[in-house]
């Protein structure tokens, strides 16, 4: 290997110049670590005690420790992450285990392997034994190594490490119903089944984050859990792909899917109950080139508003009270899916369901359930089709019929036809404003005359999120450059501003209220549609008649303070073509680790900022010297050949960077470096793992103290 190596204690090769020490003591003497004078580890200690002795006395994180330990011995540091899986069959998990190393990759001749004593004969000999290879090192830090030989060798390992992190019983509220029987797990088995606990945190969790979907995302270097809240994504955690596979095959047999067939998508439902409430869950997966993709929609089957609670603006709730009066004819409400159209129709069949009426639904799912209906859910392999189901409820004598969605020419057929018959229908559709439903109705085949005679009236939804009411702050000063930018494009001075707190995750909002266009026709604008008017001309007419376009009442909630132009401009979207890509903000983000700068500067990109990535000190140095400007620098404290520190000392010593707010990373738990740090000059101070929210806030907040 071209290691000058020499024995100690009879299993490893220690520096001679102490042989009742351990080899880690003269690494740090030479290095001249803080008080390594005083470091005294025996040479009988394990190599993990002797790394944390070493940490703890000479006050030094693992990465320092790790590249001083690869600088001694003239090795690299490993990359764990990088690990290939054929290398694995090299050596076996025994021998792994036992000499606390792990395979990265191979070639015909060599076999390259992670460990944290470069100096270790024994476990050279026998890794070059079982492997029919010469063995070269790499180093890496003890914890991190056993964390990733038990991912590789054992994910059931490495699901114990991550549930042993949550607190006691928190998985034991969450149970599995079939057939509305409650899943029976004993202790035991809870213990044996480390998937099934991992499985109902993620459910878990997502129940107490308010998410309307769980993604469950393969990578090539990993698997990423993601929640959507309130309309957004949110990272939730990473997993090892071993784990991820697990955790979708448990849920895949929790809704009968095929466990063996991962090259299909599969579509299923199951049902949970988490602290005594039921959720239904719609899971869908498909193949994609690493592994399966799997996404669940959790639904609350009891969680149906009243019409009254919508907060919809009065204008637009009066108009809908009045098309819900007609008692025949057909009310569409529309929008892109997750905008919450179902909602709004459950919420007026509440208002409906006197008790004076017969209503019936069909769905596909039911998603809410409601006292006094008769609901059908579709079930294709049953010949239960929305067509079908709908002939069979005009049989049942109804007064209202909810059809879920209409997807084909069949069920606008029975449903135009239920409408002119004497019933009140209530449907969804996908479009993307009111007036654009008459257009969609006829390229599915209707008849002008048919939609003129059976039209009552549509809604348009978007929903926007509201403001957070435990950390919104009004606006009685200047404006940001961005709240600048699009009160220019929306014509209106923004009420108040989006701060983040823990109550809503630090992003500013919580909860979402609707933005709806209510098209309410009147006999002459029917007769318009019936001869063939174009959508422009029934625009026109809607207006005249009352109808707001939906960015007008979205600026309403506006200028009542329910939400922000930001808001109003990400979902609605006019604004931002008007945002030239110079004028964002640039990031200059500074980590040596693939992992953390694929994710941060997903975060960052995602919010509207350029990011500019480098791998250690002197490439952020050299940023600078070749005159690049940034708005604000993400700093990792731990940075190969020059620390961070170093990296923050040059340029508050620097006139060109000194006023550059620099935000720092570290993964140590300590406070030493956190102060160090914020003596060095550091605008703030961020600790790993990132916590998306989290960390675009502050983020966002470093750079409005620094007036950017």
């Amino acid at each position: 290997m071209g290691i000058d190596l020499l024995p100690t204690a009879g299993k490893s090769r220690a520096p001679a110049e102490s042989s009742r020490q351990h080899w880690i003591v003269d690494i740090a003497r030479r290095a001249h670590l803080a008080h390594s004078e005083l470091l005294i580890v025996p040479v009988g200690l394990s190599t993990e005690e002797a790394w944390a002795k070493t940490g703890e006395v000479c006050g030094i994180g693992e990465d320092d420790l790790t590249r001083h330990v690869a600088e001694h011995f003239k090795v690299p540091v490993a990359q764990l992450s990088a690990a290939e899986s054929h290398a694995l069959k090299l050596v076996p998990e025994l021998v792994a285990r036992r000499h606390h190393v792990l395979p990265l990759r191979q070639t015909d001749r060599q076999v390259v392997v992670a460990t944290a004593n470069p100096g270790d004969y024994e476990a050279e000999q026998a890794i070059g034994f079982v492997s029919s290879r010469t063995p070269a090192f790499e180093v890496a830090p003890p914890n991190a190594l056993k964390a990733a030989v038990d991912t590789r060798y054992s994910p059931d390992r490495a699901f114990e490490s991550l549930i042993d992190t949550l607190a006691a019983g928190a998985i034991e509220d969450v149970k599995v119903l079939e057939d509305k029987t409650p899943e029976t797990l004993s202790p035991h088995e809870f213990e044996a089944a480390p998937v099934v606990k991992l499985t109902n945190l993620i459910l878990q969790s997502a129940v107490a984050e308010r998410a309307s979907d769980i993604h469950m995302e393969p990578g090539t270097a990993g698997s990423v859990v993601r929640f959507r809240v309130d309309g957004v994504m949110r990272v939730h955690m990473q997993l090892p792909n071993q784990a991820m596979t697990r955790v979708v095959s448990r849920m895949k047999i929790l809704a009968k899917l095929d466990i063996a067939d991962r090259h299909r998508p599969q579509d299923g439902r199951a049902r949970i109950e988490v602290r005594g409430k039921h959720y239904d869950l719609r899971i869908s997966t498909v193949p994609t080139r690493e592994a399966e993709k799997l996404v669940i929609r959790v639904l609350d089957p009891s969680g149906a508003p009243k019409l009254s609670e919508l907060d919809m603006l009065d204008l637009e709730l009066r108009r809908f009270r009045q098309m819900l009066s007609n008692r025949e004819g057909i009310v569409i409400v529309t929008g892109p899916t997750g905008s919450g159209k179902t909602t709004t129709l459950y919420a007026a069949i509440r208002e409906l369901a006197t008790g004076e009426v017969n209503i019936m639904t069909v769905e596909d799912p039911v998603e809410y359930e409601v006292g006094g209906i008769t609901q059908i859910q579709v079930e294709p392999k049953r010949g239960v089709t929305f067509p079908s189901a709908l002939r069979a409820i005009l049989r049942q004598d109804p007064d209202v019929v909810f059809v879920g969605e209409i997807r084909d020419l069949e069920t606008a057929q029975v449903a135009v036809q239920a409408a002119m018959t004497g019933h009140l229908v209530l449907a969804t559709l996908h479009t993307n404003d009111a007036l654009g439903v008459i257009p969609r109705l006829i390229d599915l085949g209707l008849e002008r005359a048919s939609i003129a005679g059976a039209l009552r009236g549509i809604v348009a939804q978007r929903l926007i999120r509201r403001i957070c009411p435990k950390c919104v702050q009004g606006i009685d000063g200047n404006l940001t450059d961005a709240e600048r930018r699009l009160a220019g494009i929306y014509g209106i001075k923004p009420t108040v501003r989006a701060e983040g707190c823990e109550y809503c995750g630090m992003t500013g909002y919580r909860g979402r209220t609707p933005v709806n266009e209510v098209f309410l026709p009147t006999p002459p604008i029917l007769e318009s549609v019936a001869k063939g008017a174009t959508v422009q001309e029934l625009q026109r007419a809607a207006t005249a008649t009352g109808m707001r376009a939906m960015r007008e009442v979205a600026l309403e909630k506006v200028r009542l303070g329910t939400s922000t132009l930001q808001e109003v401009d990400r979902v609605l979207g006019e604004g931002i073509s008007e945002t030239p890509a110079n004028d964002q903000p640039r990031i200059l983000l500074v980590d040596d680790d693939p992992t953390v700068r694929t994710l941060a500067r997903a975060l960052l990109e995602k919010n509207g900022f350029r990011v500019t990535e480098v791998g250690d000190g002197p490439e952020a140095i050299e940023h600078f010297t070749i005159g690049e400007e940034c708005a604000l620098v993400v700093l990792d404290l731990n940075l190969p050949t020059l620390s961070g520190l170093e990296v923050l000392d040059r340029l508050r010593s620097s006139p060109s960077t000194a006023g550059v707010p620099v935000v720092v990373l570290t993964g140590s738990e300590g406070d030493d470096a956190e102060i160090d740090a914020m003596n060095a000059g550091a605008d703030d101070y961020i600790r790993k793992p990132l916590e998306p929210a989290r960390f675009v806030a502050r983020i966002k907040a470093a750079l409005r103290r620094a007036g950017s």
